[in-house]
């Protein structure tokens, strides 16, 4: 293993050491037995094209390039302990951070939704994070919605010749901010308002979300903009393989 790669897991397991176990509190990931059976299932066979296209894209991907293997890790790892951070807001709610826009930079949209799934299986039955018939779910709005609009966003500040770091916090921020419109969508169509209906109750359950995931949207595109600073200073070599650093090679000093 080279010593870039051993100072990337180094870093992670830190965090992982000093975050992971952080206290579980009404978490953001719609709980255990709160959606009605019939949109557990939707939810989760909504899931499954994305989740076998993603498990061919991780396959292909690591069939061409075993380093690529590490990086995978270390995404994963990094959505699992950026996820499980709870901040609690004033309207009693409780948000976190995604991480998954690093994965969908990375990676592509579909490999994070495997990547997600894993994630948020773990969470549930380890930290009772989530829940296991709100997989489906979750594993929508957290580990494909949000990565297919971040990682459209990061393509089109590219065509659009947008500052790359400007684009990659883009693309991180409002793709942590849709997952949480999505979730927000989800718990209004299952509890539609008296008043107003999936519309009203959309807006309501976006107003409990918002006070705390505004500024951890904005925290996790710079979070993401430095870890890919990270990256490209201590492996790149590992980054020009899996194809992120495609046209920039001739830029790049490899190490």
């Amino acid at each position: 293993m080279k010593l870039s790669e051993k100072r990337i897991i180094t870093l992670v397991a830190a965090f992982a050491l000093v975050f992971g176990v952080y206290p579980v509190a009404n978490a953001m990931h719609i709980m255990e037995g709160y959606l009605p059976v019939q949109y557990c299932i939707v939810w989760g066979v909504v899931c499954l094209p994305f989740l076998v296209r993603g498990y061919f894209s991780i396959k292909k991907v690591v069939s061409q390039n075993r380093k690529s293997i590490t990086l995978f890790a270390m995404v994963g790892a990094y959505i699992f302990i950026i996820s499980s951070l709870k901040i609690p807001s004033v309207t009693g709610s409780c948000s976190h951070m995604t991480g998954t826009g690093l994965g969908a930079i990375l990676f592509g949209p579909t490999a994070v939704s495997i990547l997600g799934l894993i994630v948020l299986i773990f969470q549930a039955i380890l930290l009772a994070h989530g829940g296991l018939t709100t997989l489906g779910a979750n594993t929508f709005s957290m580990a494909i919605a949000g990565p297919l609009v971040s990682y459209g966003i990061y393509i089109l500040c590219k065509k659009v010749k947008v500052n790359k770091r400007v684009g990659i916090f883009l693309a991180a921020s409002i793709g942590d901010l849709f997952t949480y419109c999505v979730t927000s969508f989800q718990l209004a169509a299952a509890y539609p308002s008296d008043n107003g209906g999936i519309t009203a109750s959309f807006l309501k359950f976006l107003g409990v979300f918002a006070p705390t995931q505004i500024p951890l949207a904005i925290i996790e595109g710079i979070l993401t903009v430095v870890i890919m600073i990270m990256l490209e200073s201590y492996a790149t070599s590992e980054l020009i393989d899996i194809g992120y650093l495609k046209g920039e090679i001739n830029n790049v000093k490899v190490k």
